[in-house]
Parts: structure tokens; sequence; C-alpha cells
């Protein structure tokens, strides 16, 4: 995807903690997050059940609480050295100012006030508005703080481990954690938070709808920008999402995929929301997860 390259003036990013973060869901804090992929190292490293991972970082969410003083940590580089750190920070920088600019119109259009996210890179670990967050967790999107935290080295590990390498597999990161903004700007994520908190056996349901929104969202940015793609894109963005579906990372543990441990939905679901999003370029075709029965 031929994106341009980040304007400092429209975007905000940190650097982030290095190796301070505790694993999650091991007393470091409660994760209030939205996430691409959780806990790939930990199912594929140390053979983690993901399925139960992903419960406990998803149950997490629900429980969402600002961890004092949040994450403050001062850093002397300007935001473009930060960008500059290296390729897969630039990447991440140019996504992030490119989904601003789609974006933001599309908010004002709706009459709902827009803000853009904080991008955090960080090492290892990293306190979070959340909590205190590990980079075994993957990618993930703070609400408490509007912040979308990315240790970069986590790309190394979804081409190599996961076989999903490429810049729109990684743009497409970016765009599902921008996505979880979205839903956290238009109140649809406290919504979900209280039905969660209401009714605790429909949780799981609930989480897979929006992780599957948050795709069909990524997939409307690409498909909003379909004069950058270029060939192979597609593939490269549905080899990604076939790759994180609950099941496949179930199966990878050595494990039987289990349908009612599912939080972010299967190969199936996840390639057919990003396909969706990207063919209509159309966010109100991402309704639809929320309209089903």
């Amino acid at each position: 995807m031929r994106l341009k390259r980040f304007d400092p003036r429209n975007i905000r990013v940190r650097q982030g903690g290095t190796g301070g973060g505790r694993f999650p869901g091991g007393g470091g804090g409660k994760l209030g997050c939205g996430s691409l992929i959780v806990v790939v190292i930990a199912a594929l490293v140390f053979g983690v059940d993901p399925g139960q991972m992903l419960g406990t970082l998803d149950g997490m969410q629900q429980q969402q609480q600002s961890a004092p003083g949040g994450p403050q940590q001062a850093s002397n580089l300007s935001q473009t050295e930060i960008c500059e750190q290296n390729a897969y920070a630039l990447e991440a920088c140019n996504a992030l100012d490119s989904l601003n600019r789609t974006w933001q119109p599309e908010f004002a259009r709706a009459g709902i006030a827009f803000s853009d996210p904080l991008l955090t890179f960080y090492q290892g670990g990293t306190p979070s508005g959340c909590g205190a967050a590990s980079s075994a967790a993957g990618p993930f999107y703070c609400p408490a703080d509007n912040g979308i935290y990315i240790d970069t080295s986590f790309y190394d590990t979804l081409a190599r481990e996961l076989g999903a390498g490429g810049d729109f597999a990684r743009y497409y990161v970016m765009a599902h954690e921008y996505g979880h903004h979205i839903q956290n700007l238009t109140g649809l994520a406290a919504q979900v938070r209280s039905a969660q908190a209401q009714n605790p056996r429909s949780a799981n349901q609930l989480q897979v709808r929006m992780e599957l929104q948050a795709d069909c969202y990524a997939g409307v940015w690409a498909g909003k920008n379909r004069n950058l793609i270029e060939p192979g894109d597609m593939e490269e963005g549905l080899r990604a999402a076939s790759a994180i579906g609950d099941d496949t990372l179930q199966r990878r543990a050595g494990r039987q995929a289990n349908p009612e441990s599912f939080t972010h939905g299967t190969s199936a679901q996840r390639m057919e929301a990003l396909r969706r999003g990207m063919e209509s370029a159309d966010e109100r075709v991402c309704d639809a997860y929320f309209e089903m029965g």
C-alpha cells in the first residue's frame, strides 16, 4: 500500500516503556484493551491455550480502570524521531496519519466529536491507562487513554510464526486497533461493556462482534484508499486475518477449537469482515455486526 509519509502535525505519538510491563493476567493491573492478536507469543512459545488467555484479557476489558497517573514517561525524542526509529515505526506513523485523515471527515459528517488516538511505541512492557501491558499481548487499544500501543517487534512474530508478513498485514494491525478507537468515540464500546457486565454469559459473543466490527472498519479504511492499494495487498490482509482467528490459534496451540471460548471470531469470520469493509468502503456495512439477532 503506497501510503504518503506522515505529517507530524497530523499525528500524536510517543515513546513508552521498555521491559517494565508485567504479563497480563499475572497481577500487573487491569488491561482494558481491544487487541488484534492476544498472547500469540504465549500460545506459540509457551503452549498457553490462547482461548483461555483471550478470555482472561477480555474479562479485564469489562473491568476497565485507569491506572494511577497513567503512562507519563518522558521522552526527549521528537515525534519525527520516534517515528523514524525503525522501518516498522515509520509504517505505523504513515498509517496513523492516513487513518486520521480518512476518519475525521466521516465523524464530521456524522456530527460526532472526533479526537485522534495517541500511538505509543514500547519494548517488552509499558504502563498504560488501562494498567501494565506486556508485548506478549500483542498490539492493543486502551479506551481509558484513547491509546494504541505497539511493540513493533511483534511484526516479526506475525511474519515468522504466523506466516502473515507484508506491509498491508502490518497496516491491518494499525487499522484494526483504530477500529476500536472508533467504537470508543461513538460510545459503542461503553454500551458493549455495560451489556457484558449485565449478562456475563453473552460477554464472549459480544466481544466477537466488537472484534469483527473493528476488522470491518480496517477494511473500510483500505477501501476508502483503494487508489493506494497495490497488487497482493488484499491477499496479505486476508492471510493475516485468517492467521489470527480463534479457531486457528487454538489449533496451532495443539488444542481443539472451542467455539464457546471464542472472543475474536473464526478465521473465516475475520476474513469476511475485512473483505466486507474493503469491498464496500462504507462504514455503515459494519453496523451489521450489532444488528444481528
